[in-house]
């Protein structure tokens, strides 16, 4: 079993705590958009807690690996339900076709199909969490950050995409390199977007 350190342990814990922050802060606020945050940074919190009681070796798990897309799922739903209104009808839909096809490949052992739509889900919401920021219009100065939050997050994503499918991403990003890295990559991650949300929440625009 791989379980991790203490100081993964404690990474750990302060990104649940930042998720549950970020929660909070969203739950203030409570516009459409903000139920898709929500959705997101919840399920990073039980995801943390489950990494902590379980070990790494549940990322494998078709359960985690259907539960945990909800991650960049909803936070890209968010944003496209926030910023890009004209085409985030299309975007729902994609996104939820999406997390279909993850849970109907990961529980029925549908390895070749779930080859493909793992990686190009994960990869395209992660687009839209890394890029988007960047481009939405009037947005708060600082809201680039969720963009830093989404290269990591896709990073990460697509890694532990290419594990669940048994071979590392690059021929690099073996098991080991990342277990050992994900405790602090999801804490930058979580950093990253925390920064960056609160600059949106607190932003009044003239």
């Amino acid at each position: 079993m791989n379980h991790p350190n203490l100081l993964d342990i404690g990474l750990l814990l302060i990104t649940g705590l930042t998720a549950v922050y970020l929660v909070r802060r969203f739950w203030q606020r409570r516009e459409i958009y903000d139920w898709y945050y929500i959705m997101g940074f919840a399920v990073l919190f039980v995801s943390g807690v489950l990494l902590i009681l379980l070990g790494y070796d549940i990322l494998g798990t078709p359960f985690v690996l259907t539960v945990a897309s909800l991650i960049p799922l909803g936070i890209s739903m968010g944003i496209a339900e926030q910023y890009f209104p004209a085409w985030k009808k299309y975007f729902k839909w994609f996104a939820t076709i999406g997390f279909l096809a993850i849970a109907v490949t990961s529980f029925g052992g549908m390895e070749t199909l779930k080859k493909i739509v793992v990686p190009l889900f994960h990869s395209v919401a992660g687009l839209v969490i890394f890029l988007g920021p960047f481009f939405a219009p009037k947005a708060a100065r600082g809201f680039s950050w969720v963009g830093i939050g989404g290269l990591l997050i896709g990073i990460g994503g697509i890694a532990l995409a290419f594990l669940s499918m048994g071979k590392p991403l690059l021929g690099i990003f073996t098991a080991g390199l990342v277990f050992n890295i994900l405790a602090g990559l999801l804490l930058l991650m979580t950093l990253a977007f925390a920064w960056g949300f609160v600059k949106d929440i607190k932003y009044q625009p003239s």
